[in-house]
């Protein structure tokens, strides 16, 4: 069976660089699947859940916006941050997400703050799915 191969780059570190079977990514415009010779495209990317393939196995990591650029052989993903599941501070990930709410109670946030708030209590909620569903299924 024909294979993509997947590297996820943040500006810090190569996080994922392996061999799949198919991706699946938070595009701004939904979920989107991507299997070998897909047509090439580019998009950006929203805070979601990555989810990489390989056989039985399947990978969960963690995105804050970013692109993902295919081809037919290939998925490049420059985001802005990524974590694999097994990286998620889940204490952190719940302060963070504390934080957000506290910020969005306000009613009185500007307009820029509310949406970099609403953007953060989105990547924390992420991170703790993510988390929750490695702690159920450790393969993940």
């Amino acid at each position: 069976m024909a294979k993509l191969k997947l590297d996820i780059v943040t500006a810090e570190r190569s996080v994922f660089s392996e061999e799949v079977d198919v991706v699946v990514a938070p595009g701004i415009e939904g979920e989107m699947a991507i299997l070998p010779h897909h047509a090439p495209l580019m998009t950006a990317l929203q805070a979601g859940e990555l989810k990489a393939k390989i056989g039985t196995e399947e990978y969960s990591l963690v995105v804050s916006g970013g692109f993902l650029e295919v081809r037919p052989d290939r998925v490049v993903v420059l985001a802005d941050s990524a974590e694999r599941a097994e990286e998620i501070d889940i204490a952190r990930a719940i302060e963070a997400k504390k934080r957000a709410e506290a910020s969005m109670a306000d009613k009185y946030v500007p307009g820029m703050l509310a949406a970099e708030t609403e953007a953060s209590l989105r990547r924390a909620m992420v991170r703790l799915k993510v988390a929750e569903k490695r702690r159920k299924h450790p393969q993940v």
